[in-house]
C-alpha cells in the first residue's frame, strides 16, 4: 500500500518551532532514532534516518533500497534545519510562500544546504542542539515521518516522568 503523499501549508508546520526538550543526550537520540525506525517499517517506507546531537552523528539507519546516495541529503537538510533554527520544510515552504524559491537564492551554498522537508532542529531550552532527519522518499512523506517519530518520542517521555 502507498502512502498518501500529505501536502503542507507553513502555518500547519510551525508548531514543530515550538517543540523543546530540557535536555538530549545520546540515549535520548538513540531512543528518537529506534521510534523514527518503528515509524519507517510500520509505514513501510523507503527511508533513512539519522540523528546528529552537537555536530556528532549518534544514530543512523538505512532502510530499504536508502544507501549512500541519501547522506548528502540527510546532511543537506539537516545544514538547514540548523542555519535557519526550524524544519528545512519550513524553511522551503516559507520561501515559496514569499514567492521565491529556496534554490533561487544566490546567496546560499545550493551544495551544502537542502530546503526539503525531512529535518526538525533538536532543541534544549531553545538552542538548536542537533536534527532528526530523515530522506528517501518525496520530501513531504519524508517530513511526515519525521514529525510522527518526534510526536511518538515526546509522548514516550511524558509517559516516564
Amino acid at each position: 500500500m502507498t502512502r498518501p503523499l500529505p501536502h503542507y501549508s507553513a502555518a500547519e508546520v510551525e508548531y514543530l518551532n515550538a517543540v523543546e526538550f530540557e535536555s538530549m543526550t545520546n540515549d535520548d537520540a538513540v531512543t528518537l532514532g529506534l521510534i523514527a525506525v518503528q515509524v519507517i517499517q510500520a509505514w513501510d517506507l523507503n527511508l533513512a534516518v539519522e540523528i546528529v546531537l552537537r555536530d556528532d552523528v549518534v544514530f543512523k539507519a538505512k532502510l530499504k533500497s536508502t544507501n549512500a546516495d541519501n547522506d548528502p541529503w540527510l546532511a543537506g537538510k539537516a545544514a538547514t534545519a540548523t542555519r535557519f533554527g526550524e524544519p528545512s520544510l519550513l524553511v522551503k515552504l516559507r520561501h515559496l510562500e514569499a514567492g521565491t524559491p529556496f534554490e533561487e537564492r544566490t546567496d546560499i551554498d545550493h551544495d551544502r544546504f537542502k530546503a526539503h522537508g525531512g529535518s526538525i532542529p533538536l532543541r534544549v531550552y531553545g538552542v538548536v542542539v542537533g536534527t532528526l532527519t530523515m530522506s528517501g522518499e518525496p520530501d513531504a512523506l519524508d517530513h511526515e515521518a519525521a514529525a510522527e517519530a518526534m510526536a511518538r518520542f515526546i509522548s514516550s517521555r511524558k509517559s516516564r516522568s
